[in-house]
């Protein structure tokens, strides 16, 4: 189905064809459809391989700061992150580039793939310690994740119009939301985010925390939505988590915000298209209701 009005279509005969012009050696591997996220969707290609296609002309160029800093990053990382290997170039099959990558083997982070959450909020607080602490600023990453709470303002009470009904104690969160945007700005330097640490970017091996994936959405900013993602796991992961980067009070209302944000916003953009994602969502603000003052 369709989630984006300028949505290009693909499926797997698309995909063989862009194979056999660009990767012949790779066009007789097994190729079956292996999920697809907001952004992108994904193929599997034999056992070591993904091919990732994006939804629409924006999430291309997203594509292409992957492959632009992934390389960069993966040394200097605690965690195993994608490899790209080959980016596709636009053709008359498919007129955005796409991209191949090695495929990581895990699961998903949830209660049948991780063993102690408290370990994993711990090992995840380790990922970004080490991403925020690199040298690697680059004014030409931004978004707005990393930007104010009130310069989303605008768009976020839209959002909220739109779930009037549909999101039990909106109420509540409506309050929380504009309580944390009368808080301090935050002070600290901008840091390389990876914006986007939710639990399908998580993947679990062993019982434990392995690979951080999807870095489409790698920007420069404050890491207060950073944190955000953390109400998507248990409690104990997120204390653990809290409690090794020693977050204040202050930081944390403004990352229980931005969870609030993603969530009233992804329920309002997705309801009638996605709904495993819509779930998604609706956890997350259940768990920020759990801890409402």
């Amino acid at each position: 189905m369709a989630l984006h009005e300028d949505e290009i279509p693909v499926d797997e005969p698309i995909v063989r064809t862009l194979l056999e012009r660009e990767r012949p050696d790779w066009a007789d591997r097994p190729l079956e459809r292996a999920g697809a996220g907001t952004d992108n969707t994904m193929f599997r290609l034999g056992d070591d391989l993904l091919v990732r296609v994006p939804r629409n002309a924006y999430n291309a160029g997203m594509l292409a700061k992957e492959r632009a800093w992934l390389p960069r990053l993966a040394p200097l990382l605690p965690l195993t992150v994608p490899e790209p290997v080959h980016h596709g170039a636009p053709s008359d099959v498919f007129p955005l580039p796409w991209a191949v990558y090695r495929w990581i083997d895990g699961a998903e982070a949830g209660p049948d793939t991780v063993d102690d959450w408290a370990a994993f909020g711990r090992d995840l607080a380790g990922f970004v310690r080490t991403l925020h602490g690199l040298d690697l600023a680059d004014g030409t990453l931004s978004g707005y994740r990393g930007g104010l709470l009130r310069d989303a303002g605008d768009w976020v009470d839209r959002s909220f119009a739109a779930c009037a009904g549909l999101i039990p104690g909106i109420g509540t969160l409506e309050r929380m939301w504009r309580d944390a945007m009368l808080l301090p700005d935050p002070t600290g330097p901008r840091v390389l985010l990876h914006a986007d640490l939710k639990p399908t970017n998580l993947l679990a091996r062993d019982g434990a925390l392995h690979a951080v994936i999807d870095f489409a959405g790698l920007i420069t900013g404050h890491p207060d939505a950073e944190h955000a993602t953390t109400w998507d796991l248990p409690a104990e992961a997120r204390d653990a988590y809290r409690a090794s980067l020693d977050i204040d009070d202050a930081t944390w209302q403004r990352a229980r915000a931005w969870a609030i944000v993603v969530g009233v916003s992804g329920v309002a953009y997705y309801r009638d298209t996605f709904p495993a994602f819509v779930a998604e969502c609706h956890a997350r603000l259940s768990n920020i209701l759990a801890t409402a003052p």
